[in-house]
């Protein structure tokens, strides 16, 4: 799996260590094999993971189940979430917004406004505009726009990762919290 760097994200890892991201109920959109939500787990964050993917789900609940992590994962999707309103401290969202389609970004946006809490955050990363003109490939301007309305942007930052399929791609990762 191209994406699967075998080990957590380091911008998650960043935001965790220096306490950026308050510990408390937390949704994983597009968990994929588990390994973000894991480690979020193993450093006190109640989890439940999302994928679209029966497949992801079965992995990385046998990942799971050789850690003492405790989580939870749910088959569904994205766009349509099915939780209560309010009823997340933190989402986080590692490849997933990228993967929304035009017509169901409004959806997707309000959907994850509605399932966080007041003054919870949002750690967003998706493809950058440097990767090569696509529909799903973004600009800091583009990814302002489309979010500020409804959440306070904290910060935005671009940077470049080597993948787990060994080629080098750029993301940005927005930080937001909830207005």
């Amino acid at each position: 799996m191209g994406w699967e760097l075998g080990k957590p994200r380091p911008i998650l890892v960043e935001f965790v260590e220096k306490g950026l991201i308050i510990k408390g109920k937390t949704l994983d959109l597009c968990c994929g094999v588990g390994t973000n939500m894991i480690y979020l787990a193993e450093n006190g964050f109640e989890v439940t993971g999302i994928d679209v993917s029966k497949k992801a789900i079965q992995y990385a609940k046998a990942k799971a189940e050789h850690t003492k992590a405790q989580t939870n994962f749910v088959i569904e999707s994205f766009v349509d979430l099915s939780f209560r309103d309010e009823e997340f401290e933190f989402i986080f969202d590692m490849g997933c917004f990228h993967h929304v389609e035009t017509m169901d970004r409004p959806t997707f946006i309000k959907g994850v406004y509605r399932v966080l809490k007041k003054g919870g955050d949002y750690l967003l990363t998706c493809f950058s505009y440097k990767n090569g003109k696509a529909w799903n490939h973004f600009t800091a301007k583009q990814l302002i726009s489309l979010f500020s309305v409804r959440f306070k942007i904290n910060e935005v930052r671009h940077y470049s990762s080597i993948e787990g399929d060994g080629v080098k791609r750029y993301f940005y990762t927005v930080w937001m919290k909830k207005k």
